[in-house]
C-alpha cells in the first residue's frame, strides 16, 4: 500500500493525497491551491496520477482549499464517487457553482484584456457546467456510519468540528491477508466554540495525515477576542468610521452572525449606540451557506440546539441583513453611515470584499478585522503584516484604516489544540505524516510530537510517495512555483528599493536613532522581503532527479 502527498504539501491549500493498493487507487480531498498568482498556476498542472484510474474520493469538507479541483478532476477524466458527509454535500453545491462561476469571470475578463494586446483567449480552469457534473457523483453518508467503499476499503466519518460537515475520516484498508487503518484529520476545529460540536478523537490508527496549520502557535481565548471585536465595533462607530470583516462564507460568517447576536441582544448597554448600526452580510454563498446552517441543524452542539429550542434563531437578528445582488453591494460603498460589513473572502483574494477595501481601506475611521488564517501571497497577509499600500483593481490603495488580527476566531485548532486530538490515540501509530501547514509550522509541531509522545513524524516538504508498510521513501518531486511575471517582478524591485531607503537611514544614525526608525513593522516589512526573495530564487531550481531520491526506509534516512 502506497500513499503520495500531493498537494498541501508546501503549504495549507491543494489539499490532496492519493492511496494506492495492488486492487484501488482512492483519493483523500482534491483542493485548490490558493494564495496569488503563481499558487493559481499550479492548479493548471495535470495532475500527478491518472484521474480516470481513480476510484473515488473522500472529501474531508466543503472548503475550497479541500474540495475545489473536484470538477476539473471530473473535466479530466475522474468517473468515480465522491463520499462526504450529508451537512458537506449541501454545502458543495454551493461552493463548486460559486467557485467555477469566478473561474468562468475571470477567464473572461484576461481574455478581454488579452484582446487589446493581441493575446489569444484563455479557458476557465474548470465551469459550472463541469461544476454540476461533478456533483453528480457525490454520495452522502452520515457521521459515524460504516460505509464499504469497495470489498478491501470500509470508512467513516466522525466530526472534526472545522466547519458544516467537517470530518475526520477513518479508512481500514485490506491487502491480502493485512487490514490496516488510515486516519485522515482534515482540518480539525476548536473546542468548546458555538455551533459545532467537539473535535471527535481515535483511538487507533496504523497511520496518520495529520493537518498542521497552526503546530506553532496558540489562538487567544476566544472570549478575549469576541470582547476584542466588541470594543472595535464600538470605537470604530463612535469615530464615524465602518468595520470590514474579510471572512471565509462557510463556517466563520455563520459565527460572527451567533456572536453580534449574542451581543446585539444581550448587551442592552449599547442598545442605543447600535440601534442604527446594520451587520451586512455581503456575499452571495455565505447568505445560502447560512441557509445550508440552518437546514441541518441536526449537527449543532447542544447549546445551539438549546437557543432553536427556545425559539431564538441564532443566525439571525433585528439589525442583520444580507445583500444578494451587486447594485446592492455596491450601496453600502455609497452610504457612508457607521455600519458593519461581513464579505468574502476571508483571505481578500476573490469577491466582493476587494471592492470594500478598495473603497474603505484608505479611511482611518474605518478597521479592517480579519478573523481566520491568512496563507502566504495572499492580500490578508499583506495587510495583517503591515503593509502600507496595497494594489487592487491596478489602483495603490494607502493603507489608513485601522487593522486587526483576531485569531481567537479560528476555525482550526491551534498547537495545544492539535496536541490534545493527537494524544486521544490510545495505541502508537505506526507513522503519522504532517501535512498542510508551512515549513516552519510542520517542524516545530514535530520537534512537540517527539518530545511529548516518542513518536518520529514525517514532515511533507514536498510532492512525495511513500510505501506504508515499509516506510521507503519511493519518490519526491519538489514543488516549483512558476517564474513570477513582470508587474510581479516590478513589485518586489519596488519593495526592495522602499527597504534599502530605510536601512539606508538606519545605518546613516546614532543608535538611539536605530532605536526609534526600526519598528517592528519595518522589522517584519525586511523579514517578508527575504522570503520573496527565496520563492524567486526557487524558480532557478529544478525537480528533484530519479539518481538524486533517498529511497531507503525512513528509519535509516532519520539517523543520518
Amino acid at each position: 500500500m502506497k500513499i503520495k502527498f500531493c498537494g498541501a504539501s508546501i503549504g495549507v491549500t491543494g489539499s490532496c493525497h492519493l492511496i494506492t493498493t495492488d486492487k484501488h487507487k482512492i483519493l483523500l480531498d482534491c483542493g485548490q491551491f490558493q494564495g496569488g498568482k503563481a499558487m493559481d498556476e499550479m492548479n493548471k498542472e495535470p495532475f500527478p496520477f491518472d484521474p480516470a484510474e481513480v476510484e473515488c474520493v473522500l472529501l474531508s469538507h466543503a472548503h475550497i482549499d479541500h474540495c475545489g479541483r473536484l470538477p476539473l478532476l471530473v473535466k479530466r477524466g475522474f468517473k468515480g464517487s465522491i463520499y462526504c458527509t450529508d451537512a458537506t454535500a449541501d454545502l458543495l453545491d454551493v461552493m463548486l457553482k460559486d467557485s467555477a462561476y469566478i473561474h468562468e469571470k475571470d477567464a473572461e475578463w484576461q481574455s478581454r484584456k488579452n484582446a487589446r494586446t493581441g493575446k489569444p483567449p484563455v479557458e476557465p480552469l474548470y465551469t459550472v457546467q463541469d461544476s454540476e457534473a461533478a456533483l453528480k457523483l457525490v454520495k452522502p453518508v452520515l457521521y459515524d456510519q460504516l460505509v464499504e467503499i469497495n470489498p478491501e476499503m470500509k470508512i467513516v466519518f466522525n466530526d472534526a468540528g472545522h466547519i458544516l460537515g467537517s470530518a475526520v475520516t477513518e479508512l481500514w484498508v485490506t491487502e491480502g491477508e493485512n487490514t490496516s487503518k488510515i486516519v485522515f484529520s482534515g482540518d480539525l476545529g476548536v473546542t468548546n466554540r458555538p455551533i459545532l460540536r467537539d473535535p471527535v478523537k481515535i483511538k487507533k490508527a496504523d497511520y496518520v495525515i495529520m493537518e498542521t496549520t497552526y503546530g506553532n502557535r496558540l489562538h487567544p481565548a476566544n472570549s478575549t477576542s469576541i470582547d476584542q471585536l466588541i470594543n472595535i465595533t464600538l470605537a470604530t462607530i463612535k469615530r464615524g468610521g465602518s468595520v470590514i470583516i474579510p471572512s471565509f462564507a462557510v463556517g466563520r460568517t455563520q459565527e460572527l452572525i451567533y456572536q453580534f447576536n449574542m451581543f446585539y441582544e444581550q448587551h442592552p448597554e449599547y442598545q442605543k449606540q447600535l440601534e442604527n448600526v446594520n451587520v451586512y452580510i455581503d456575499s452571495p454563498m455565505a447568505t445560502t451557506a447560512t441557509e445550508v446552517f440552518k437546514r441541518n441543524a441536526q449537527v449543532f452542539d447542544e447549546e445551539t440546539k438549546s437557543y432553536i429550542l427556545s425559539g431564538d434563531n441564532p443566525l439571525d437578528f433585528k439589525n442583520l441583513k444580507f445583500t444578494r445582488n451587486t447594485a446592492d453591494s455596491q450601496m453600502l460603498n455609497n452610504d457612508h453611515t457607521p455600519k458593519i460589513i461581513i464579505s468574502a473572502s476571508g483571505m481578500c483574494e476573490a469577491g466582493r470584499i476587494r471592492h470594500h477595501l478598495k473603497h474603505n481601506l484608505w479611511d482611518s475611521r474605518n478597521s479592517i478585522v480579519f478573523v481566520g488564517y491568512q496563507a502566504e501571497g495572499t492580500l490578508g497577509r499583506q495587510l495583517v503584516e503591515g503593509a502600507k499600500e496595497v494594489k487592487l483593481f491596478g489602483e495603490t490603495i494607502m493603507v489608513g484604516a485601522e487593522i486587526h488580527n483576531l485569531e481567537g476566531f479560528s476555525g482550526h485548532a491551534d498547537q495545544k489544540g492539535l496536541l490534545d486530538w493527537l494524544g486521544g490515540f490510545q495505541v502508537k501509530p505506526k507513522q503519522i505524516f504532517l501535512v498542510h501547514g508551512e515549513t516552519e509550522s510542520k517542524q516545530d509541531f514535530a520537534q512537540l510530537i517527539r518530545e511529548k509522545f516518542g513518536y518520529d513524524p514525517v514532515v511533507i516538504t514536498e510532492n512525495s510517495e511513500f510505501e506504508l508498510e515499509t516506510g521507503t521513501l519511493l519518490s519526491r518531486d519538489e514543488v516549483i512555483i512558476d517564474a513570477m511575471d513582470e508587474e510581479d517582478v516590478a513589485d518586489l524591485r519596488n519593495k526592495i528599493a522602499g527597504i534599502k531607503e530605510e536601512l539606508d537611514n538606519v545605518l546613516s544614525g546614532t543608535e538611539k536613532a536605530m532605536e526609534k526608525q526600526v519598528s517592528p513593522e519595518k522589522l517584519r516589512m525586511i523579514n517578508n522581503i527575504v522570503l520573496e526573495l527565496e520563492k524567486a530564487s526557487a524558480n532557478l531550481g529544478s525537480s528533484i532527479t530519479a539518481e538524486d531520491r533517498d529511497t531507503r526506509p525512513l528509519s535509516e534516512q532519520k539517523e543520518q
